[in-house]
């Protein structure tokens, strides 16, 4: 069965830092591709950040180079290191592996002071 939990969201100030983990069970981070899609208040879901079995790395426009997208094999983990945060990166976050289509339930992010 697979199972991907994510963790790590939370209320944070504008200009601050998050790091979200994904617990991933039942597939492998190291040969599936992996990303994170987040879902605005009001908006539709939108991918942010992806990686590949090969470990190339794709961002949206509005995160990059400010987040980040990783993995750990050993651990079997997927992370998105979130920096220099704004309030337009609020929603619930998401953790995806494909394919096949593989889901967590999600994390809140808010960004507000």
């Amino acid at each position: 069965q697979v199972r991907l939990v994510e963790s790590g969201g939370g209320l944070v100030q504008p200009g601050g830092s998050l790091r979200l983990s994904c617990v991933v069970s039942g597939i492998s981070v190291n040969t599936k591709f992996m990303a994170w899609h987040r879902r605005p208040p009001a908006k539709e879901r939108e991918l942010i950040a992806a990686i590949t079995p090969s470990g190339q790395t794709n961002y949206g426009d509005s995160v990059k180079g400010r987040f980040t997208i990783s993995r750990d094999g050993t651990t079997n983990m997927l992370y998105l290191q979130m920096d220099n945060l704004k309030p337009e990166d609020t929603g619930v976050y998401y953790c995806r592996g494909f394919p096949p289509e593989n889901w967590g339930q999600g994390t809140q992010v808010t960004v507000s002071s």
